[in-house]
């Protein structure tokens, strides 16, 4: 017998599956790097719950009593004692009763501990007349998740004959007369006197055994007993024909069936004939069965009637449009499997209640505690009506779309999504809702990285995983002990498994998050991101850049691959703004030729990385000016990089850039539009043209300096808290008044002069400095760097910056804002302190993590594989190394599975380890003697020590006195045995 286990996933299985797709396909589209781990983690624990299902299977064995009697109509069952020797696994009984040509599915549900054996019962609800026979027996193991089944089939031979049920009130059965009664006169089976011994027929009763006698002989026999004749009931099949209440065979059997029920209560003799089969006057409990078993076989048979199929896996709640089930309520889940889910579900929501509005916060948090506190026995809380529900749905969807603007952005989209989930918890009713809980709680914990992919979110995703896996474990198993059991609400073992399951899945996730193919572009346009980020604006105005320099957010980090360019040079260029509103600055959007762009002879090229924020904005940062461009990137033609896909995301770019001469031959369209000025009365500013116009004798260079001599002479301040100014005439409030502003003011007012005295000007905004970091050697630069500066073209030079904030406070520009806003003229930044130096060590860990981590994508793939000798990720190289690796990271994985599967009982053990010297594996229920004698058959050479083995075995398990030296005497014998090879 050869032992052919077939291994699938479940249904909850292949839903997990379509999870780990559908997040993948998610990750590939929003360049998750940190999803990929997270995917692929999962991924690893699914195959290594295939191969612990297919263990768990080898280790089980079944043995199979069918019923003494059936009878129609009355629930049968067949008793069942299935043994784990290995690891502890759920395990599903499942076989066919078959009866009449007609086939009706069996199932039992079991939780075996390692080395454990439980009984169950295969029942079957309303059987008919007639023969009933287990067939296509499988023992059904699975992992502790639930996602996979590993069956394997057994052979097993156990039938009964289903008797007709008894008529109720039945008539009385005709009789025959008989003579000679008395001590000499003709006798008949009876229960008066000992008549003598006769083999044993199934069926006869145990006090009827001679038990002496078969201790002495090694055979049954049974007592016979005889009484004198006299009356006896002659139950004929001729005597129902005619009677107008048994309309039907079936109705003239069950009449039979009663009189030979009420005969063998008696114990009056009887005699049965029916057509084609008679049976002779006889009585006592053998007679009686053999009559009960000639009734149930009589032919022919009725007809078995349909069985409804089950539910499926997924399907929608009721107050969503699904089913309404019109039968009994299922019985309540348990406290503590359910309170766990939910204490799950609420810690893979936790980045997300920090983030959303309150009231949605609140509102997930009460319907996860509500129906927590719901499921505990003493508590009588009223499940929610699905009008509420309902309701709920509606106000979070309107809410939603009202904070948010839309339902499609992943604000909005993820914060609708734990809505729904938690009104999914409240009206979960049964186990199958609570597996998809656990589901959706892996999903939400993917969305997260939409918003960060920092440590702590990783950390965060393996927490919630280790949670929710051990959840999906408390519902795998026997689903009535599921819903009976007494447990603790935090189950330690089950966590401890998961987190092994977990690490062990680490080095297959942390291969294919290496080598797994990434794409360079989207897979489809779907905007994720909306509402302000902080970052720069589309336009300019007073106050906007003081915003921002009040926040120490990272916008990017720069990092180098060598010297770092002097402070001077730190200008990261974005929007640039040419168009004058009278209030504020805003972009361009036209078609200009393109402008000229010529290096510097002599000057150096800069090759660095940026690592980009999430701001929501198509401009990348870049210093002056790109000579390569990443992918999906262009360069306009005010020199400003911008990407086709806004970073929502945080993003890693490599630039190129040398310091040009920008614009020398430039469009006159261009040149005419940045010398425009609004000529409305609340944009004249009169002071301010008067002042500009009074230099135009001057040459370009020389109109310059004069605009810069007015901040450097005038008795102007830098600060971050200016007074506001009127919305008419602001400049020459500005220059003339407060004497007082920030970037904004200043390079909004130096614009407007050189405007005014005849000198195309412009605005360009973007960051300026860098705080470096000792401990990586690269530039932080934050949303306080953010800084506004001029470009003036000049005849043969181009555009030409002018910062005439650094006239003001050179410290901005050669120290940073701190220094600046205190000691405007320093040329240093004032020294760290060792909270400074501190948050330094940690930013430097985080940009190693953003490099390799969350910034690792197709080009550092390609430049890897390049590296490893490896062409591309279709070459066969690539794939000869892939799954080659791929196998040798699931070894760890394997080993554990295996040892955990070996049977904890020293015997059961050298039997294994007896199956794996022969390669061949017991089938389940097959007993050591049969196995030996199996492998005998095989092996004709060891046949002598394999039954030595097995004599030993049984002296062990089953002798009298089992000892020590016996147990060591089938160790070396198995040891005696000679490895097979087989093909």
């Amino acid at each position: 017998m050869s032992l052919k286990l077939a291994l699938w996933p479940t249904r909850f299985g292949w839903a997990f599956l379509g999870l780990v797709v559908l997040t993948l396909i998610g990750c590939i589209n929003y360049a998750l790097s940190l999803g990929y781990g997270l995917t692929f983690l999962l991924s690893g624990v699914w195959l290594v719950t295939a191969a612990q299902a297919r263990r768990a299977a080898r280790t089980l064995s079944l043995n199979v009593q069918p019923p003494v009697e059936a009878v129609a109509g009355h629930e049968t069952a067949f008793a069942t004692q299935v043994r784990q020797a290995g690891a502890a696994s759920p395990v599903t009984l499942r076989a066919w009763a078959e009866q009449n040509g007609r086939r009706v599915p069996l199932t039992a549900s079991l939780s075996l501990g390692a080395g454990d054996t439980q009984t169950a019962a295969l029942k079957v609800a309303d059987p008919v007349r007639g023969p009933l026979r287990l067939s296509d027996v499988r023992l059904v193991a699975h992992d502790a998740f639930g996602l996979w089944q590993a069956a394997v089939p057994v052979r097993v031979e156990a039938e009964v004959a289903v008797t007709p049920a008894p008529e109720a009130d039945a008539p009385a059965p005709p009789t025959l007369a008989a003579s000679g009664p008395g001590e000499n006169g003709r006798r008949t089976a009876g229960q008066e006197d000992f008549a003598g011994l006769r083999p044993y027929v199934a069926g006869d009763a145990p006090r009827l055994i001679s038990w002496r006698h078969a201790a002495r002989s090694g055979q049954l026999v049974t007592r016979e007993f005889d009484a004198p004749l006299g009356q006896a009931w002659d139950l004929n099949w001729a005597a129902t024909q005619g009677d107008p209440t048994l309309t039907n065979r079936e109705a003239r059997l069950s009449r039979l069936a009663a009189w030979v029920t009420a005969a063998r209560a008696a114990g009056v003799p009887f005699r049965l004939t029916l057509p084609g089969q008679a049976l002779p006057v006889g009585s006592g409990d053998a007679h009686a069965v053999r009559a009960l078993r000639a009734l149930a076989l009589h032919p022919p048979f009725p007809d078995v009637p349909e069985q409804q199929t089950p539910s499926e896996f997924l399907t929608l709640p009721a107050w969503l449009g699904g089913p309404k089930t019109s039968g009994p309520q299922p019985a309540p889940l348990p406290a503590a499997p359910l309170q766990f889910s939910l204490l799950a579900l609420g810690v893979a929501l936790l980045p997300g209640l920090l983030r959303w509005p309150l009231w949605t916060s609140a509102l997930v948090l009460w319907l996860l505690t509500y129906r927590g506190l719901q499921a505990e026995p003493g508590r009588k809380l009223r499940p929610l009506p699905s009008v509420l529900l309902l309701a709920l749905v509606a106000v979070a969807a309107l809410g939603l779309n009202a904070t948010y603007g839309t339902l499609l952005g992943q604000d909005g989209g993820t914060a609708l999504l734990a809505a729904l989930l938690a009104l999914k918890a409240a009206e979960t009713r049964t186990v199958r809702d609570a597996r998809l809980l656990t589901l959706l709680g892996l999903f939400v914990t993917s969305t997260h990285f939409f918003h960060d992919q920092g440590p702590l979110t990783a950390l965060h995703s393996l927490l919630a995983s280790v949670l929710l896996l051990a959840a999906a474990a408390r519902w795998t198993g026997d689903p009535d002990r599921a819903t009976t059991a007494e447990s603790p609400v935090i189950p330690r073992s089950l966590l401890g498994l998961s987190g092994r399951l977990l690490l062990l899945s680490l080095p297959l996730a942390a291969l294919l998050f290496v080598f797994f193919p990434r794409p360079d572009g989207p897979l489809w346009q779907l905007p994720i991101n909306q509402g302000a980020k902080t970052g720069l604006a589309d336009q300019i105005s007073a106050g906007e850049y003081s915003n921002l320099a009040q926040s120490d957010a990272v916008a990017f980090r720069a990092d180098f691959d060598g010297p770092l360019p002097p402070p001077d040079e730190r200008y990261w260029r974005g929007p640039v703004y040419e168009y004058f509103t009278g209030q504020g600055w805003q972009q361009v959007r036209g078609r200009f030729a393109a402008p000229s762009a010529e290096p510097r002879p002599g000057a150096p090229v800069w090759h660095y990385s940026i690592t980009l924020e999430p701001n929501g904005k198509p401009w990348l940062l870049a210093l002056d000016v790109p000579t390569t461009l990443p992918q999906s990137a262009l360069l306009t033609s005010t020199f400003q990089a911008a990407t086709l896909r806004p970073a929502s995301l945080r993003t890693r770019y490599e630039w190129h850039s040398q310091p040009a001469v920008l614009g020398r031959i430039e469009s006159q369209d261009r040149l005419n539009l940045d010398l425009t000025l609004p000529d409305t009365p609340d944009a004249a500013n009169p002071q301010a043209r008067a002042l500009a116009a009074s230099w135009r004798t001057l040459a370009p260079e020389q109109r310059v300096q004069a605009g810069l001599d007015v901040f450097r002479k005038g008795g102007f301040a830098y600060t971050l808290t200016p007074p506001k100014l009127p919305s008419a005439n602001r400049i020459d409030a500005f220059l003339f008044g407060s004497k007082r502003g920030f970037c904004e003011h200043y390079s909004s007012a130096f614009a407007f002069l050189m405007r005014a005295a005849g000198v195309p000007a412009r605005i360009v905004g973007g960051y300026q400095g860098g705080e470096v970091n000792p401990d990586g050697g690269y530039l932080i630069v934050r949303q306080q760097n953010a800084h506004a500066w001029a470009e003036v073209w000049l005849a043969g030079q181009g555009w030409v910056r002018v910062d005439p904030t650094a006239a003001v406070a050179p410290a901005r520009v050669q120290a940073d804002l701190g220094t600046a806003l205190t000691q405007p003229r320093a040329t240093a930044p004032r020294e760290r302190t060792a909270l400074d130096r501190a948050k330094l060590r940690l930013d430097a860990l985080q940009n190693q993590w953003n490099t390799w981590v969350v910034s690792y994508d197709g080009a550092q793939q390609r430049s890897l594989l390049s590296r490893l000798g490896i062409s591309g990720t279709g070459s066969p190289l690539y794939l000869l190394a892939l799954f080659g690796v791929a196998a040798l990271t699931l070894l760890p994985a394997l080993a554990f599975v295996r040892r955990r599967a070996r049977p904890r009982d020293p015997a059961l053990l050298a039997l294994h380890d007896l199956s794996a010297r022969l390669r061949l594996p017991r089938g389940p229920g097959e007993t050591p003697t049969a196995y030996a004698e199996r492998a005998a058959g095989l092996s004709p050479a060891q046949a002598p020590l394999l039954r030595d083995i097995a004599r030993t075995f049984n002296a062990l398990r089953y002798g009298p006195q089992p000892s020590p030296e016996h147990l060591r005497q089938l160790r070396s014998l198995v040891r005696q045995v000679r490895r097979v090879e087989r093909n």
